[in-house]
């Protein structure tokens, strides 16, 4: 399993927007604990698809792209959007990427809400319009690299691993998901997840500017592993990376077994 924690893909201007999102949602999260989530907040600006379908005039399908339903939530949300996002707000500028997340989060519920049209549950979250990005960022930097800890079983290691890797995982995990969560009350969003990283593929050749190119080479080696026990956070180049860190695992699970 791959958990990102940050990227190799510097930008080359400063991505307001994505800090300015980052912001609006955290602030409205302290809004939300400091009301002990109370769920009117959810009903009443959470996108709720049976009030939508029924006048089209409803601006929660917007105001729910700031609500979270907890701490994980709205954490694993901003952490996507702080290493994904600032590299897409570059690719177009600052106010064609506020359309093209806003435009996202918008397909992504829809696409959630078409599944149950009549559905009265409220749907919250920012996850379809980060999807949005994470597909952008597919098609601009495949081959970027994405600092990852990798879970094996319960053994650790931290690697750099090629963005289409982490995002395809990602998007895969999405439809697997799908049947698990079709007679559930509640629960994730995944057909949000997988309409906004679509929309994100479709839209980004539309919003980038003319001089950013699609597929993007990468910016260092992928399969690096990371030295633990440097207090640098150097990284040791190893072409046998995959062996080395099974070989790695291996001596570790017979050391805890001692």
């Amino acid at each position: 399993m791959f958990f990102p924690i940050s990227d190799d893909n510097p930008s080359s201007s400063t991505p307001y927007v994505t800090y300015l999102l980052i912001g609006l949602c955290s602030f409205v999260f302290v809004l939300q604990y400091l009301s002990q989530m109370n769920p009117s907040i959810f009903y009443n600006f959470g996108f709720i698809p049976a009030d939508f379908f029924s006048d089209y005039s409803s601006l929660t399908i917007y105001t729910s792209m700031f609500l979270h339903g907890g701490l994980f939530h709205i954490a694993g949300n901003m952490l996507y959007l702080w290493i994904f996002g600032d590299n897409v707000e570059d690719s177009m500028g600052t106010l064609k990427f506020i359309i093209f997340y806003l435009l996202c989060g918008t397909i992504a519920a829809l696409c959630q809400g078409l599944v149950d049209p009549t559905s009265q549950i409220p749907m919250v979250g920012a996850s379809g319009a980060i999807a949005g990005v994470l597909g952008a960022y597919l098609m601009l930097f495949p081959k970027a690299n994405v600092k990852c800890l990798v879970f094996i079983i319960i053994i650790i290691q931290m690697i750099r691993v090629p963005a289409f890797l982490v995002l395809g995982f990602w998007l895969v995990l999405q439809f697997f998901s799908i049947p698990g969560s079709i007679d559930m009350d509640g629960g994730t969003a995944y057909f949000a997840h997988i309409g906004g990283f679509l929309a994100g593929m479709i839209l980004i050749p539309f919003f980038k500017n003319k001089d950013i190119k699609l597929f993007h080479e990468q910016n260092t080696s992928s399969w690096q592993v990371f030295n633990r026990d440097s207090k640098e956070f150097s990284f040791q180049r190893n072409d046998d990376v995959v062996i080395d860190f099974i070989k790695k695992s291996e001596e570790e699970m017979k050391r805890r077994k001692h």
